[in-house]
């Protein structure tokens, strides 16, 4: 155990860390497998637990590489558009594209911002809303502040977890990324559910009509 706390302690002190941070927070935001949230948590939590590396670096450098990620699928999904394939014309795939850009049209800015704390989902969202349109500079800005306070959030879980486990920075590490696993699930949760709840159609949301008797 003491070997593992010191390999994590010096691989937290190194400078490059934050290069790292901000490369794997920028493919994260195209490619999901990627571990962002795990790697801001878990360095957060060293951060405080060792005092290295410095929390707000961390943040920043987190902030700029997610911000990043997120407008490279924007261009991504500009890039591919909603009729490049053929598959893409269909009737049904083309409807709901135009379901989707209804909804960022309505509910842009919930979207995305909720998508950040989503692994998949903000790789569909930022993608869809390149594909189909949305304003380039409302995204811009969106992102801008997604990837700030997600970066915020993520070493808060980090911070949390050391308070309780300083002692043990490797405990500590496999807390926070457990818990920052935990949030996630249940913010897709929820999330799904309202995106459910909302996309319903009028017939379906209204109470069955009883038919009057004129008689």
């Amino acid at each position: 155990m003491d070997v593992i706390n010191a390999l994590l302690l010096g691989l937290a002190g190194s400078p490059w860390i934050y290069l790292a941070v901000l490369i794997v927070c920028l493919v994260d935001g195209f490619f999901p497998p990627v571990p962002s949230e795990s790697m801001v948590v878990g360095l957060a939590a060293l951060a405080l637990s060792t005092g290295s590396p410095n929390l707000p670096l961390l943040i920043a450098f987190a902030a700029v590489g997610a911000t990043a990620g997120d407008n490279i699928a924007y261009a991504i999904g500009r890039g591919i558009g909603t009729n490049r394939f053929g598959w893409m014309r269909g009737p049904r795939v083309a409807a709901g594209f135009a379901r989707a850009r209804n909804g960022l049209d309505r509910r842009g800015a919930l979207l995305i911002l909720t998508a950040r704390y989503i692994p998949v989902g903000r790789v569909a969202v930022n993608m869809t809303a390149g594909a189909t349109g949305y304003s380039r500079q409302r995204f811009l800005l969106l992102t801008l502040v997604g990837g700030f306070t997600w970066a915020v959030y993520s070493s808060l879980v980090g911070v949390g977890v050391a308070q309780l486990f300083g002692g043990q920075p490797l405990f500590a590490v496999i807390v926070a990324i457990v818990l920052a696993a935990v949030i996630g699930f249940l913010v897709d949760f929820v999330v799904r559910r309202l995106t459910a709840r909302n996309s319903r159609s009028p017939e379906e949301a209204a109470p069955p009509r009883v038919p009057i008797d004129t008689h």
